[in-house]
């Protein structure tokens, strides 16, 4: 097929994928903490984000276009049981517990726009089945309106800021300090609540093979979308100071809905609520029909349970879809019309996506070592100098993960906790289902052979792999 994406289609990739309505949540949370302050937050969170896309785009040089992605790089670069432990708690756990606050905040916005005399979480219930058979028969319906969501979102928030900083809205301006907690440490500490306003650029790589001069295009696109993302972000943060007080901001369950409320009226609550119903739909059909995908390709290399792999009358892996569903609906549960809830699962979300970047950079930096010779079309600058500084960076996010200390050793806790299980089942998995070594590489020929279905069924009927 002749390639014909650019760079436009690499950008509104990236930007679609990372936008949605709990990052306004993180955006009212940090905004609320320390003002405008929290800007500077932004930019430190975006650079070590770009850091971890050019970390992304090598890696996807050296293994191109292989189904799973990090899951194929870490299983060359370190072995199956970090593999294990990252994709079903970096990606897998991260990616479901953000659907889920994205359902909540959702039904938490229909109910206070609509009033009507039935639990929040109906809402929730609702989109989540008309999401659930979508998937199970095999309709993408919803693909079509993708980048139109992102733009919705993206052009909702950058009209509703500049609104705010013209002081052009219907409601009252108000008159607040700019800059709460003016010290350097609080900037710093508010990185990892910024990390989660663009995590997700990453997932543009897959794209590459169609993209023409992908080695320029896709690296670039991707910086370039999480700049788009930056600045407008920058701009809604500085209309919030003129109509939202930052103690409401920090607050909310939505402070999307109250900004828009503060700046237009019921007719701002409205517009918000209906960009979120339109991103909640979006969001939950990408990881449904995404983890069920890498659920069924992990099957296949046998990194996870064979029945993962079955597919319905549809061609669909509808135990992965049944499972990624039941579990979105938990989470939003957990997290239902809370702010302290909300903004805890998105920092515990946060923790686990940020172990996944820092795992990339180590595989980046083992290929480094093992194949300085092997042909790459995008190679990170300066050596290992910008691998090693994302890792810093990613593990002083985690060390300082929120403000609250006593907040922040229960996340500690808590991600600590899942990691310790993960841990055991992945080396009782890898012994006993894929008897390999348990931190030994697999050779990265090896890796890319397991792209194809016969590698499994080879090794099954040899009594290889149980």
């Amino acid at each position: 097929m002749e390639k014909k994406l650019g760079l436009r289609n690499v950008v509104s990739v990236s930007v679609g994928l990372v936008i949605a309505t709990s990052c306004l949540i993180s955006l009212g949370q940090g905004a609320g903490e320390i003002g405008e302050l929290f800007i500077f937050a932004m930019i430190i969170a975006c650079l070590l984000n770009m850091v971890t896309m050019a970390t992304m785009s090598e890696l996807n040089a050296l293994m191109p276009n292989v189904t799973g992605g990090l899951a194929q790089y870490t299983l060359a670069g370190i072995g199956p049981v970090p593999t294990i432990v990252l994709m079903v708690g970096g990606y897998m756990i991260s990616n479901i517990l953000s659907s889920g606050v994205e359902a909540s905040i959702f039904a938490y916005a229909m109910g206070k726009v609509l009033g009507l005399p039935i639990p929040n979480f109906f809402w929730t219930v609702l989109a989540s089945i008309v999401i659930l058979i979508a998937n199970l028969r095999g309709v993408d319906m919803f693909a079509k309106i993708q980048d139109l969501v992102a733009y919705l979102l993206l052009g909702s928030m950058l009209l509703m800021g500049l609104i705010g900083v013209f002081k052009l809205g219907t409601g009252t301006v108000i008159h607040q300090p700019a800059i709460m907690h003016p010290h350097f440490k609080n900037v710093v500490s508010m990185t990892a609540v910024a990390f989660w306003l663009f995590i997700g650029a990453e997932y543009a790589i897959p794209i590459s093979k169609d993209v023409k001069n992908a080695k320029r295009n896709v690296p670039l696109g991707m910086f370039i979308g999480l700049g788009i993302i930056c600045l407008v972000q920058s701009i809604l943060i500085m209309g919030f100071k003129n109509y939202t007080y930052w103690d409401a901001l920090a607050a909310s369950a939505a402070p999307h809905l109250l900004y828009g409320e503060n700046l237009l009226g019921k007719a701002g609550q409205i517009w918000m609520a209906f960009v979120a119903a339109l991103a909640v739909v979006s969001t939950q059909n990408s990881t449904v029909q995404g983890l069920s995908s890498i659920f069924a390709g992990m099957s296949r290399t046998n990194l996870m349970p064979q029945f993962f792999g079955k597919l319905n009358k549809h061609k669909v892996p509808y135990i992965g879809i049944w499972a990624v569903t039941l579990s979105i609906l938990l989470f939003a549960w957990l997290s239902q019309d809370s702010s302290d809830r909300i903004s805890f699962l998105i920092l515990v979300g946060s923790v686990f996506w940020m172990a996944s970047y820092i795992t990339a950079h180590i595989d980046l930096l083992v290929f480094r070592k093992r194949l300085p010779n092997a042909p790459r079309s995008f190679k990170v600058p300066f050596g290992p100098i910008l691998p090693i500084i994302g890792i810093l960076g990613e593990v002083y996010m985690i060390m300082n993960i929120s403000i609250d200390p006593v907040e922040r050793h229960h996340i500690w806790a808590l991600t600590g906790v899942i990691f310790v299980i993960l841990f055991v089942y992945a080396i009782i998995w890898t012994k006993v289902k894929m008897r390999i070594p348990i931190f030994k590489p697999v050779p990265m020929e090896k890796v890319l052979a397991m792209e194809n279905t016969m590698y499994y069924k080879i090794r099954k009927r040899r009594g290889i792999w149980k």
